[in-house]
């Protein structure tokens, strides 16, 4: 007759294990346990690198855990190279250090499992085997010694059926039983998958903490501080959650599957367990992303500093200051040539004049065209001192802002139509020296070109006001060229149709009247032109007219345009970046004058150019002249008066000339009635003068911040 043997050692229920302390539970706070696990706390200074042993235990719980994906995309990665790692002779040195630590641990927590000690008891237990290492140190010892037994018990389930000594391992731990109801064990396996991923994340942050550069970080930075002080409830958790899971595994093993069908509360224990370790990695992941960026804000800080010390030191090329502003991280190939599109290594510029162009992704396409057409001009004679240059682009984007597909596809668009230089990608561009150009070079959203000469020398923070005005002939585009160019010049209308139509200059050296105008009021430029056409003809003079728009309002500009080719009212420019080369160089022309410092009062110049700009602002206008001569620059509320009222001034014609005669008369009009005067500098642009003096009457104008609207697209990426 046989006995069926009915008495075993029962392991203490899950459930029970936790309720004995289910306080603790909802109180990570509990000053009594804190102060417990802060009294087995007694490191000796012994320090290793947890990483390498953490990647083993990541590795094991990654394959062992059954019907879920890798935890982390990375993971993989970070396995592959712990493969080689366990070949290297320190690594196997360190785990003979550790493995009878690990053992200690792992016969802690099974016996204490089996025999009946509650949760705290046991991790409290654990915490004293572990009282000379650190925090991040027993938490990875831990895991270690849970890895071996569920890995083991997941590997004689992965192979028991290939394998004959694992199928026989497999019978005495109730392996097959387990898997025959995997399905009824779904929930308690998803549970303590749950847990397992928890427990992993939050050790890999634990570490994380450690593995911050002191250098840059103390541990009285808030941030750090406060993490400190819960990665000890953390470690706290963590341990007792692999106490749980160890428990869950013998369970398993040690009961049969009737109790583990019957013990419904399990998974909600896991689960209670896992809410609580997530709980504890959100608050601590808080503070290690304030951490990377307070670590981040001191090493530009520091990048930034070192910038301002390159740039103001001697050196005997330009490679050190190109490459801290190109290619801080040592790219191998960081530009983009023009012309091939191929990559290039920075020493192509090497002991050459460079022009760093700097914009956004917002640069018009402008902008762009008279670059190009500037650039290819000086290229024609590669001899010429004025071709002794190359352009690098410098592409300037908020980083703060996530890198779209469109913001790629825009980038690349205007990289391919560059025939010069650019960098290979804008992410290349280090946060320190966006800072070093938005705080040096003012740089705002407008495109700036600073000057660096072959030692890398800064011989001009922003060019762009003497390329658009002079073009290559301002090469080496430095202050004392810019003043010797300006001594050449004299208010005349070369200047300020110079490089756009040849057809004016033209004009010009037949000594013909040109009357340049502008403005929007289709009713204004109908009486004006015909007026003055009908006032030219009365005195006999050779007249032209050309509209050349306005500074903004692109599309009332165009309609304009298309109306008075239409009506046959005068010369247009058809194509309107011609109209915003003009509007730009003029613009240029003042800041280049202030710039250089010029005032009104002392620049006659620069006095007739800031009332152009002024009467743009205003309403119509219109300047003339004959030949290269301006006799009148002026606003539409007395130009057009001028003509209507011919009558009282031609008698002075024939004695004067008609120039004479109609400058006087208008100067008249303009002292009876002189309009107001308005300047508009876009936030965007980099120097806004402190102060400008009115050119009319030469006070010091008043300051006004101004929101405005003109209904069109790209009004804030595109000047015109």
């Amino acid at each position: 007759m046989q006995h069926e043997v009915t008495t075993k050692i029962n392991p203490v229920p899950l459930h029970q294990l936790i309720r004995h302390d289910r306080s603790m539970i909802t109180m990570s706070d509990d000053n009594m346990m804190v102060k417990q696990i802060h009294a087995t706390h007694a490191p000796d200074g012994r320090e290793f690198d947890v990483k390498p042993l953490f990647q083993l235990v990541e590795d094991i719980l990654n394959r062992a855990t059954p019907g879920v994906d890798p935890l982390i995309s990375a993971a993989q990665t970070r396995i592959e190279t712990s493969d080689d790692r366990t070949n290297q002779a320190n690594f196997i040195a360190l785990l003979e250090a550790l493995s009878f630590t690990i053992d200690r641990i792992s016969c802690e927590i099974a016996y204490k499992s089996l025999g009946g000690g509650d949760a705290h008891a046991t991790t409290l237990s654990i915490f004293n085997l572990l009282t000379s290492y650190s925090w991040e140190a027993k938490l990875v010892l831990t895991l270690s010694a849970f890895a071996v037994n569920y890995g083991e018990f997941w590997l004689l389930a992965q192979i028991y059926s290939s394998n004959q000594l694992a199928k026989s391992m497999a019978i005495l731990k109730q392996v097959p039983n387990i898997l025959e109801h995997s399905g009824q064990l779904k929930p308690r396996f998803d549970a303590l998958n749950n847990l397992i991923k928890a427990m992993v994340a939050i050790t890999r942050c634990i570490i994380e903490f450690k593995e911050l550069p002191p250098m840059y970080i103390s541990q009285d930075v808030p941030a750090l501080a406060t993490a400190l002080t819960h990665i000890p409830t953390a470690v706290y958790w963590t341990i007792r959650s692999v106490v749980a899971c160890a428990t869950q595994i013998t369970t398993f093993t040690s009961m049969g599957h009737e109790y583990w069908i019957s013990a419904t509360n399990e998974a909600w224990e896991l689960s209670t367990l896992a809410h609580k370790i997530n709980s504890i990695l959100d608050l601590l992941k808080k503070q290690l992303t304030l951490c990377h960026q307070y670590i981040d804000d001191k090493r530009s800080a520091e990048a930034f500093q070192t910038l301002l010390n390159l740039f103001q030191s001697i050196h005997i090329d330009n490679m050190k200051i190109l490459r801290a502003l190109i290619s801080p991280k040592d790219d191998v190939l960081p530009l983009l040539e023009g012309s091939t599109k191929r990559r290039v290594n920075i020493d192509v510029l090497r002991r050459k004049n460079v022009l760093l162009l700097i914009s956004g992704l917002s640069i018009s396409q402008d902008e762009l065209s008279i670059l190009e057409q500037i650039y290819n001009e000086s290229r024609v004679q590669g001899n010429r001192m004025e071709s002794q240059y190359e352009v690098v682009w410098i592409p300037v984007v908020d980083r703060s802002v996530a890198w779209t597909d469109a913001m790629q596809n825009r980038f690349e668009t205007l990289q391919a139509t560059m025939p010069w230089y650019s960098v290979y990608t804008p992410t290349q561009i280090d946060k320190a020296v966006i800072r070093f150009i938005k705080e040096v070079w003012h740089f705002r959203n407008k495109p700036i070109l600073v000057v660096l000469d072959p030692q890398g020398k800064v011989v001009s923070p922003n060019a762009i006001h003497m390329m658009w005005i002079w073009g290559s002939t301002a090469f080496p585009f430095t202050s004392l060229r810019e003043e010797a160019l300006w001594r050449e010049e004299s208010w005349k209308l070369e200047l300020l149709v110079d490089g756009i139509d040849p057809t004016i200059l033209n004009w010009i050296k037949e000594g013909k009247y040109i009357y340049l105008y502008g403005g929007t009021d289709m009713e204004w430029i109908r009486k004006f032109t015909t007026t003055a056409r009908t006032v030219a003809s009365t005195a006999r003079i050779p007249l032209e007219m050309v509209y050349v728009g306005k500074s903004n309002k692109r599309e009332q500009v165009r309609k304009c345009t298309t109306a008075i080719t239409l009506e046959k009212l005068s010369y247009c420019w058809q194509d309107l970046a011609m109209v915003w080369f003009f509007w730009i160089r003029l613009e240029s022309m003042m800041f280049s004058k202030i710039q250089l410092g010029s005032t009104v009062d002392v620049d006659p110049m620069l006095r007739e150019i800031k009332k152009l700009l002024s009467y743009d602002k205003e309403g119509g206008w219109a300047v003339l002249s004959k030949g290269s001569f301006v006799f009148v620059n002026g606003h539409s509320s007395t130009v057009l008066p001028t003509f209507t009222q011919y009558n009282a001034w031609k008698d002075d014609v024939p004695p004067k000339g008609f120039d004479r005669a109609c400058m006087d008369f208008h100067s008249k009009l303009h002292g009876d009635s002189q309009p107001c005067c308005r300047f508009e500098f876009p936030s965007e642009f980099g120097r806004i003068p402190e102060n400008i003096k009115c050119p009319e009457c030469l006070r010091i104008m008043e300051k006004y911040i101004t929101f405005g609207c003109c209904h069109e697209e790209n009004a804030i990426s595109a000047f015109y």
